[in-house]
């Protein structure tokens, strides 16, 4: 919980778990001997108490962020690779202040807080066209410390919030929907098909939608509904048979067309999606809109571009979001408004038994892991570790 005083000793080496290489699981390397970062001018050393696990992570230890077909790499939108190794990936960072660089405020010793994972290029507040962030083009939170800038270390005093329950509501997934949304300008009033609804961005959308007024369809399995439903979606999807979907999609929402999609999944069901939309142009009010931020059925879409160009489908490519954005969703965090997904905790020496259970997950997961440091697991994993969590290696 928030109230816990943090001895702020730091130590000259920590334990991390470091990405030595593209490939398997066994190119991540626990070590205890590592260095402890040091924070620079304008920069705070949080110690680390909890960091959600994204699927940005396995995505980028395994090269699949090409932008030609048949690379092997992560995103360089900046134009040169800043995925070097070795690398210690987790992005969504919860942890105290122990440490502060030149021209931070020493108040700031033992402040809990949050970060926004981005590494932005610049100082604009409204846009993010070189996306990068801690875990891939700087060191993460897989690790006892890190060093990362003040003004993007936000404090999150909530006392109702555990710190693993905060990492769970952590930029990567929540900034992302956000962003998803706010590029498609979805408004009140309207219907909005959630693909992938159990995953982080898709709990979060969900979450996002309900706030700004618009009505949350998720795409997700039968036995999820219950949980989903609680959350806030209006109805769910189940995505399997795919020849009946679009019809299952209109029932639910009473025969209207669906405004816009937020997809997660691609694949052979974007065409699908797209049929949500457009399938009684006459009833719409505005366009088509259909915003992208995964891939997890297919990365290739096979799609007739009469249909983009004369149904007028506006697309809309997103990856992470803005300082505005990022400032709006901890604003939603400290009133309450926004709920963690906490499916369960890991220790960071079991990352491996986390990245199998990730990619092996059943029908009853939802939401998202959180990796706790080994040191801090006693009080802030074992609430939420799994009972039935393999054995340790």
């Amino acid at each position: 919980m928030a109230s816990d005083t943090p001895d702020l000793t730091v130590p000259a080496t920590m334990s991390a778990m470091l990405l030595t290489g593209h490939g398997g699981i066994d190119t991540l390397v626990y070590r205890d001997d590592v260095a402890t970062p040091r924070p620079g001018p304008g920069e705070v050393l949080v110690r680390v108490t909890a960091t959600a696990k994204n699927n940005t992570d396995r995505k980028a230890r395994e090269g699949l962020y090409p932008v030609k077909k048949g690379q092997v790499a992560s995103f360089a939108m900046g134009g040169e690779p800043t995925l070097t190794f070795p690398r210690i990936q987790g992005a969504d960072i919860a942890g105290r202040v122990v440490a502060v660089g030149d021209g931070v405020d020493s108040a700031r010793l033992g402040e809990r807080g949050l970060l926004d994972f981005n590494l932005y290029a610049d100082e604009r507040p409204d846009i993010n066209l070189t996306p990068d962030y801690y875990g891939h083009g700087a060191d993460g939170g897989f690790a006892e410390y890190v060093a990362v800038p003040s003004a993007q270390f936000h404090a999150v005093s909530n006392p109702e919030l555990h710190d693993a329950e905060l990492a769970a509501m952590g930029m990567c997934s929540y900034q992302t929907g956000y962003h998803m949304m706010t590029s498609a300008r979805v408004s009140a009033g309207e219907r909005v098909l959630v693909t992938g609804a159990s995953g982080g961005v898709g709990t979060a959308l969900i979450q996002l939608c309900r706030i700004v007024g618009a009505i949350p369809y998720a795409v997700s399995q039968p036995e999820k509904a219950s949980a989903l439903i609680a959350l806030g979606a209006e109805a769910v999807i189940d995505r399997g048979d795919l020849a009946s979907f679009v019809p299952r999609v209109l029932e639910a929402t009473n025969g209207a067309p669906i405004d816009a999609v937020m997809d997660l999944v691609g694949g052979e069901m974007t065409d699908l999606f797209i049929d949500t939309m457009i399938h009684d142009m006459k009833a719409r009010a505005t366009y088509p809109r259909l915003s992208i931020a995964g891939a997890s059925g297919g990365n290739i879409s096979e799609i007739l571009w009469t249909r983009i160009y004369l149904y007028q489908v506006q697309i809309f490519g997103v990856s992470h979001g803005t300082r505005e954005e990022a400032e709006q969703l901890i604003g939603w965090i400290r009133s309450g408004q926004l709920r963690p997904v906490l499916h369960a905790t890991f220790r960071l020496s079991e990352l491996h038994a986390a990245e199998r259970y990730f990619v092996s997950r059943g029908s009853n997961f939802l939401g998202k892991i959180v990796i706790v440091p080994d040191s801090q697991w006693e009080q802030h994993g074992t609430p939420f570790a799994l009972i039935d969590q393999e054995p340790r290696s």
